[in-house]
Protein backbone atom coordinates (compact mmCIF):
# COMPACT_ATOMS: atom_id res chain seq x y z
CA UNK A 1 0.00 0.00 0.00
CA UNK A 2 0.98 2.70 -1.25
CA UNK A 3 -0.26 6.36 0.74
CA UNK A 4 0.33 10.08 -0.10
CA UNK A 5 -3.00 11.42 1.44
CA UNK A 6 -3.47 14.07 3.88
CA UNK A 7 -5.82 11.66 6.08
CA UNK A 8 -7.04 8.54 6.55
CA UNK A 9 -10.09 6.91 8.00
CA UNK A 10 -10.28 2.88 9.29
CA UNK A 11 -13.36 1.54 9.88
CA UNK A 12 -12.61 -1.02 13.16
CA UNK A 13 -14.01 -4.81 12.95
CA UNK A 14 -12.00 -6.51 10.34
CA UNK A 15 -9.97 -3.99 9.20
CA UNK A 16 -8.30 -3.03 12.91
CA UNK A 17 -8.53 -6.68 13.83
CA UNK A 18 -9.79 -9.89 11.84
CA UNK A 19 -13.07 -10.19 14.37
CA UNK A 20 -15.34 -10.65 12.51
CA UNK A 21 -16.07 -14.63 12.29
CA UNK A 22 -16.39 -13.68 16.07
CA UNK A 23 -19.20 -11.20 15.60
CA UNK A 24 -21.14 -13.57 13.47
CA UNK A 25 -21.02 -16.19 15.65
CA UNK A 26 -22.22 -13.98 18.35
CA UNK A 27 -24.80 -13.01 16.84
CA UNK A 28 -26.01 -16.49 16.24
CA UNK A 29 -25.86 -17.48 19.54
CA UNK A 30 -27.44 -14.77 20.72
CA UNK A 31 -30.31 -14.86 17.96
CA UNK A 32 -30.59 -18.59 18.91
CA UNK A 33 -30.76 -17.75 22.41
CA UNK A 34 -34.32 -15.78 21.57
CA UNK A 35 -35.58 -18.79 18.81
CA UNK A 36 -34.74 -16.79 15.98
CA UNK A 37 -32.79 -19.59 13.88
CA UNK A 38 -29.95 -18.00 11.63
CA UNK A 39 -27.72 -19.83 9.70
CA UNK A 40 -24.03 -18.61 9.34
CA UNK A 41 -23.93 -18.77 5.29
CA UNK A 42 -27.09 -16.69 5.55
CA UNK A 43 -26.08 -14.10 7.99
CA UNK A 44 -23.47 -11.88 5.94
CA UNK A 45 -26.53 -10.49 3.29
CA UNK A 46 -27.86 -8.87 7.03
CA UNK A 47 -24.62 -8.01 8.61
CA UNK A 48 -24.57 -4.29 7.49
CA UNK A 49 -26.17 -1.03 9.24
CA UNK A 50 -26.09 0.16 12.95
CA UNK A 51 -26.39 -1.57 15.83
CA UNK A 52 -30.26 -0.80 16.31
CA UNK A 53 -30.73 -1.46 12.41
CA UNK A 54 -29.73 -4.84 12.71
CA UNK A 55 -32.07 -5.61 16.08
CA UNK A 56 -35.03 -4.52 14.13
CA UNK A 57 -34.21 -6.40 11.47
CA UNK A 58 -34.22 -9.43 13.26
CA UNK A 59 -36.80 -9.16 15.96
CA UNK A 60 -39.07 -6.33 14.55
CA UNK A 61 -40.16 -2.89 14.51
CA UNK A 62 -42.35 -3.03 17.23
CA UNK A 63 -39.62 -2.78 20.00
CA UNK A 64 -39.48 0.16 22.13
CA UNK A 65 -36.27 2.30 22.19
CA UNK A 66 -35.05 1.08 25.38
CA UNK A 67 -35.47 -2.65 24.87
CA UNK A 68 -33.44 -2.39 21.17
CA UNK A 69 -30.50 -0.91 22.92
CA UNK A 70 -30.84 -3.44 25.92
CA UNK A 71 -30.93 -6.17 23.21
CA UNK A 72 -27.79 -4.69 21.24
CA UNK A 73 -25.84 -4.16 24.45
CA UNK A 74 -26.53 -8.32 24.99
CA UNK A 75 -25.29 -8.56 21.91
CA UNK A 76 -22.44 -6.93 22.37
CA UNK A 77 -21.63 -7.94 25.80
CA UNK A 78 -21.72 -11.80 23.87
CA UNK A 79 -19.16 -10.48 21.18
CA UNK A 80 -16.78 -9.15 23.59
CA UNK A 81 -16.73 -12.15 26.02
CA UNK A 82 -16.16 -14.56 23.19
CA UNK A 83 -13.23 -12.51 21.99
CA UNK A 84 -11.71 -10.89 24.84
CA UNK A 85 -9.09 -13.68 25.12
CA UNK A 86 -8.66 -13.84 21.36
CA UNK A 87 -7.87 -9.94 20.39
CA UNK A 88 -5.15 -9.40 18.15
CA UNK A 89 -4.41 -6.79 15.39
CA UNK A 90 -3.76 -6.89 12.05
CA UNK A 91 -0.33 -7.41 11.25
CA UNK A 92 1.31 -4.38 11.17
CA UNK A 93 -0.95 -2.32 12.71
CA UNK A 94 0.87 -0.31 15.39
CA UNK A 95 4.10 0.04 13.37
CA UNK A 96 1.71 1.70 10.66
CA UNK A 97 -0.28 4.03 12.69
CA UNK A 98 3.15 5.14 14.49
CA UNK A 99 4.01 5.78 10.57
CA UNK A 100 1.06 7.77 9.86
CA UNK A 101 1.85 10.17 12.78
CA UNK A 102 5.34 10.72 12.24
CA UNK A 103 4.20 11.73 8.95
CA UNK A 104 1.63 13.56 10.65
CA UNK A 105 -1.01 12.11 8.57
CA UNK A 106 -4.82 12.50 10.10
CA UNK A 107 -6.27 9.77 11.59
CA UNK A 108 -10.04 9.01 11.67
CA UNK A 109 -12.00 5.89 12.80
CA UNK A 110 -15.54 5.49 11.39
CA UNK A 111 -17.14 2.38 12.44
CA UNK A 112 -20.56 1.27 13.35
CA UNK A 113 -19.21 0.08 16.70
CA UNK A 114 -21.38 1.08 20.01
CA UNK A 115 -19.22 2.89 22.61
CA UNK A 116 -18.05 0.07 24.59
CA UNK A 117 -17.18 -1.85 21.15
CA UNK A 118 -14.83 0.86 20.41
CA UNK A 119 -13.30 1.17 23.72
CA UNK A 120 -12.88 -2.69 23.99
CA UNK A 121 -10.46 -2.60 20.65
CA UNK A 122 -9.18 0.39 20.81
CA UNK A 123 -7.77 0.32 24.64
CA UNK A 124 -7.28 -3.37 24.03
CA UNK A 125 -5.03 -2.62 21.33
CA UNK A 126 -3.66 0.67 22.97
CA UNK A 127 -3.79 2.36 20.15
CA UNK A 128 -6.22 5.58 21.17
CA UNK A 129 -4.23 7.75 21.26
CA UNK A 130 -3.33 7.32 17.51
CA UNK A 131 -6.79 8.69 16.41
CA UNK A 132 -7.97 12.55 16.07
CA UNK A 133 -11.65 11.98 15.69
CA UNK A 134 -13.57 9.03 16.25
CA UNK A 135 -17.24 8.75 15.18
CA UNK A 136 -19.54 5.59 15.74
CA UNK A 137 -22.48 3.97 14.70
CA UNK A 138 -24.49 6.25 17.75
CA UNK A 139 -23.60 9.17 15.84
CA UNK A 140 -25.60 8.83 12.58
CA UNK A 141 -29.01 8.02 11.49
CA UNK A 142 -28.34 5.69 8.93
CA UNK A 143 -25.49 3.07 9.05
CA UNK A 144 -22.99 1.89 5.89
CA UNK A 145 -23.62 1.65 2.90
CA UNK A 146 -24.97 4.68 3.66
CA UNK A 147 -22.17 7.41 3.07
CA UNK A 148 -23.36 9.66 6.76
CA UNK A 149 -20.50 8.10 8.80
CA UNK A 150 -17.82 9.35 6.57
CA UNK A 151 -19.14 12.12 5.88
CA UNK A 152 -19.30 12.89 9.14
CA UNK A 153 -15.46 11.85 10.04
CA UNK A 154 -14.33 14.11 6.99
CA UNK A 155 -16.00 16.77 8.24
CA UNK A 156 -14.35 16.12 11.94
CA UNK A 157 -11.12 15.53 10.47
CA UNK A 158 -11.80 18.80 8.50
CA UNK A 159 -10.23 17.33 4.75
CA UNK A 160 -11.32 17.61 1.58
CA UNK A 161 -12.32 14.35 0.58
CA UNK A 162 -9.65 14.06 -2.28
CA UNK A 163 -6.97 14.25 0.18
CA UNK A 164 -8.35 11.64 2.72
CA UNK A 165 -8.07 7.63 1.91
CA UNK A 166 -10.33 5.18 3.75
CA UNK A 167 -9.48 1.67 4.59
CA UNK A 168 -12.51 -1.35 4.11
CA UNK A 169 -13.08 -4.89 4.54
CA UNK A 170 -16.71 -4.82 3.97
CA UNK A 171 -18.54 -4.29 0.76
CA UNK A 172 -20.59 -2.36 2.59
CA UNK A 173 -18.29 -0.35 4.05
CA UNK A 174 -16.59 0.05 0.47
CA UNK A 175 -19.68 1.60 -0.72
CA UNK A 176 -20.02 3.69 2.15
CA UNK A 177 -16.61 5.47 1.94
CA UNK A 178 -16.91 5.73 -2.34
CA UNK A 179 -20.01 7.15 -2.01
CA UNK A 180 -18.37 9.94 0.52
CA UNK A 181 -16.19 10.82 -2.31
CA UNK A 182 -13.28 8.92 -0.70
CA UNK A 183 -10.50 6.32 -2.24
CA UNK A 184 -10.64 3.23 -0.81
CA UNK A 185 -7.56 0.65 0.10
CA UNK A 186 -9.17 -3.04 0.68
CA UNK A 187 -7.85 -5.62 3.27
CA UNK A 188 -8.83 -9.38 2.83
CA UNK A 189 -9.76 -10.06 6.24
CA UNK A 190 -13.54 -10.92 5.03
CA UNK A 191 -13.18 -10.62 0.82
CA UNK A 192 -10.54 -11.81 -1.69
CA UNK A 193 -8.68 -9.07 -3.37
CA UNK A 194 -10.54 -9.99 -6.75
CA UNK A 195 -13.70 -8.88 -4.80
CA UNK A 196 -12.06 -5.66 -3.19
CA UNK A 197 -11.13 -4.68 -6.53
CA UNK A 198 -14.23 -5.38 -8.50
CA UNK A 199 -16.31 -3.44 -5.47
CA UNK A 200 -14.33 0.05 -6.26
CA UNK A 201 -11.02 -0.37 -4.25
CA UNK A 202 -8.08 1.66 -5.57
CA UNK A 203 -5.41 -0.95 -3.79
CA UNK A 204 -5.70 -4.16 -1.59
CA UNK A 205 -3.73 -5.19 1.61
CA UNK A 206 -3.50 -8.11 3.45
CA UNK A 207 -2.43 -6.46 6.27
CA UNK A 208 -0.09 -3.26 7.40
CA UNK A 209 3.71 -4.74 7.33
CA UNK A 210 4.24 -3.74 3.65
CA UNK A 211 2.62 -0.59 3.90
CA UNK A 212 4.25 2.40 2.31
CA UNK A 213 4.24 6.42 2.66
CA UNK A 214 4.98 8.62 0.12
Amino acid sequence: MKLNEKAIIFDMDGTLVDNIPYHEESWIIFLKHYGIDMKRENFSAQNHGTLDEMIVRFFGNDLSETKIYELGLEKENAYQTLYKSKMKEVTGLTSFLQKLKQNNIRMGLATMGIPSSIDFILDGLHIREYFQEITGGIEVSKGKPNPEIFLKTIEKLQVDPKDCVAVEDSMGGIQSALDAGLKVIGITTTHSEEELMDQGCSQVIHDYKDAIIN
